[in-house]
């Protein structure tokens, strides 16, 4: 019975379409990694992407250079089925184009199914942003913490730590990742400014105000009361100067310090909503979009924008609810 299941024609050449349709995917990963560079985690969530799409095909036998629009329409109608995010459907559907433009110019394919489709209606939902008073009720708290010299010396450290974290956090607009990536001498006793090290490898220089640089200061001496000061990172373990703060322990903190100032549903709160409210309380503050673009390292303004649409949305909430004929209006 296994035998004959074995040899079954159809079971044998589903599986050789299988496998010629991940070599082909390997080859396109391959060709981004030498020819554009990708780095790493990005070739991980394609290659995630691909997995998922290949699955597809594999279940109705489908090589990849024979896939049809309608194919394509019906692997996306799944997945939003399956409730996936408008953006999640817009970057796989991006991620097929890709592929199937490079199987038509390697020659591997006659015809690009995507480039076929009608393209997506893009929709943009609007960040939730902490407000100012729930940054400050955040900070305030940390910093409590933080002066708290009874909770033991390892404890206030890493309380000084995530003050510092916070702090430089906001005061920057950087990604997380480029915060726990900060060489230890990225700030330097005086210097109210950052070098950031971003996307592509470009740098950058950010401003950074007096009381993270203090933030950071009180860190550092805790850690070294503690010996465990590190020479190489900025943000470390507490245990071990040579161990940098992960991503994952950044985005703990942060959510365990929202909790502590009572933040209203606190596991919304992240490393990238602070960065969200770094920019749109700058912009609401009278900063032009421009110097914010560059702040935040977006290589196109387009992406900036966001923010203004979020400005615009409170006001237009503040307006109805303050302006004397709001209520008129709202009827």
């Amino acid at each position: 019975m296994l035998r004959a299941m074995a040899t079954d024609p159809a079971t044998v050449r589903a599986s050789r379409i299988a496998r010629r349709n991940a070599a082909q995917a390997e080859l396109w990963l391959d060709a981004l990694a030498a020819e554009r560079g990708a780095a790493a985690g990005t070739l991980t969530t394609y290659r995630d992407d691909l997995a998922c799409y290949l699955g597809f095909l594999a279940e109705r036998g489908l090589a990849l250079d024979a896939v049809r629009a309608d194919d394509v329409r019906t692997y996306l109608a799944g997945l939003d089925a399956r409730g996936f995010a408008p953006a999640t459907l817009s970057h796989r559907r991006s991620v097929l184009r890709t592929l199937h433009r490079f199987l038509v110019g390697e020659g591997l394919a006659a015809r690009d199914p995507v480039g076929e489709l009608a393209p997506m209606r893009r929709t943009r939902d609007l960040p939730y942003t902490p407000g100012v008073d729930e940054v400050a009720r955040l900070l305030e708290t940390a910093h409590e913490r933080a002066a708290d010299d009874g909770v033991g010396l390892y404890r206030q450290a890493g309380y000084a730590r995530r003050a510092a974290l916070l702090e430089t956090l906001y005061a920057s607009g950087m990604r997380v990742s480029e915060a726990v990536s900060l060489p230890a001498r990225a700030v330097r006793p005086g210097s109210r400014a950052l070098t950031i090290r971003g996307k592509g490898n470009k740098e950058r220089l950010v401003p950074l105000h007096a009381t993270a640089v203090a933030a950071i200061g009180r860190w550092r001496e805790l850690a070294a009361a503690y010996g465990s000061r590190s020479d190489v990172w900025l943000f470390h373990s507490v245990r071990d100067g040579g161990k940098p703060l992960t991503r994952q322990a950044a985005l703990a903190e942060i959510k365990e310090a929202a909790r502590a100032a009572g933040l209203p549903r606190p596991e919304r709160l992240s490393p990238h909503k602070l960065r969200h409210a770094f920019a749109t309380h700058l912009l609401a503050g009278g900063v032009d979009l421009r110097s914010i673009q560059e702040t935040l390292g977006h290589a196109d303004l387009g992406t900036t924008e966001i923010y203004t649409h979020v400005d615009l949305s409170r006001a237009r909430a503040m307006m109805a609810s303050l302006h004397p004929l709001g209520e008129e209006d709202a009827a």
